[in-house]
């Protein structure tokens, strides 16, 4: 019986993080250059989006470029920001047969222009699009956004338009640029690497991890389907004991 026979559809999670780890290596195993496998990574993103899809996941969000990566090689920061604009220009078809819309968070306006035209072209002919919301965080840091969101309420609060006593958890949830989405129910890393990355720190609270052995172009709809049904195994307690649940 594969890994999807298994899933139980009522438990699906809403929500699946990936944090695609691995391209460089699995490349130079190859001989190759680093390039060579961000390329043949967008087969395992087309492979994880049709999964999320075909199952019923609702919202899925790659960490495709973090704000780190600006410190790569130029070489290869030109090169995955020229493979953004290719993919997306192949992929747009597909999200509108398949009724996937696509979101960006993070600091867009330091990618290219090319970029960001493509990205908010490709937005803009999505929106109304609802089976599954593809999220691309690009230029993303999420100590970066906790700052944003943190100056956002300060601003509102020194214009007297937000009390200082009414700010809680969902003041704060409701200035990140996931605002319009759950939680992840589910994060995934691939490469056997074991941390976040500064992926998601606020909103991972009780996210389940899963760190995959599999460099990501290697990374299947197969595995994602374990990954879920492994996630479905687990129980999720939220600070309650068992009996409670």
């Amino acid at each position: 019986m594969s890994f999807k026979q298994k899933i139980n559809q009522e438990t699906l999670p809403q929500h699946i993080a990936i944090i695609m780890d691995g391209n460089g290596r699995w490349a130079k195993g190859f001989g190759k250059l680093r390039i060579f496998g961000h390329q043949n990574g967008v087969t395992a993103v087309r492979e994880a989006l049709e999964g999320c899809v075909e199952i019923g996941v609702k919202y899925l969000t790659l960490y495709a470029f973090s704000s780190e990566n600006w410190n790569r090689p130029k070489i290869e920061v030109n090169a995955l920001m020229e493979l953004l604009v290719e993919t997306l220009a192949k992929e747009t078809k597909t999200f509108l047969e398949n009724d996937i819309r696509l979101n960006t968070i993070g600091n867009i306006q330091e990618l290219p222009q090319s970029c960001q035209t493509k990205l908010a072209d490709t937005v803009a002919l999505t929106q109304n699009n609802s089976r599954c919301v593809l999220t691309l965080a690009l230029s993303y840091g999420s100590r970066a956004e906790i700052v944003d969101a943190t100056k956002s309420i300060a601003k509102q609060v020194a214009e007297g338009k937000l009390k200082l006593e009414d700010i809680n958890e969902k003041t704060i949830s409701d200035h990140l640029y996931t605002v319009d989405m759950p939680d992840p129910d589910l994060m995934i890393r691939t490469s056997g690497e074991q941390r976040i990355s500064n992926y998601l720190l606020y909103q991972m609270a009780y996210t389940e991890f899963c760190f995959s052995p599999k460099m990501w172009p290697e990374f299947t709809r197969e595995d994602l389907f374990e990954a879920i049904y492994n996630y479905q195994q687990r129980e999720r307690r939220f600070g309650k004991t068992s009996e409670q649940l």
